[in-house]
């Protein structure tokens, strides 16, 4: 089973490797999203890793709050995307 992991605060120079690097201390990293504007293409600050439940549990715990390029990440288990109304 894997959890997903929402990673906040990350300094617009966090590449997917760096943040993989940081995670993959505690447990097995699956994937790694980080999330970019539609039309810019720059880094939004935000994104997802997807580990092992119990590596997860760890990462979160052990990360949340922690300096990552000079900001204090946030990190915490992701929730579902709200359904947002349609623009026309």
């Amino acid at each position: 089973m894997s959890k997903n992991i929402y990673v906040g605060n990350l300094p617009w120079s966090a590449s997917e490797e760096a943040v993989k690097s940081a995670f993959e201390e505690f447990g097995e990293v699956i994937s790694v999203n980080l999330i970019t504007d539609r039309e810019t293409g720059r880094p939004r600050g935000f994104g997802f890793v997807e580990m092992d439940d119990q590596g997860a549990l760890q990462a979160i715990e052990s990360l949340d709050g922690n300096d990552f390029g000079g900001r204090n990440l946030k990190v915490n288990e992701a929730r579902p995307r709200e359904e947002r109304p349609k623009r026309w």
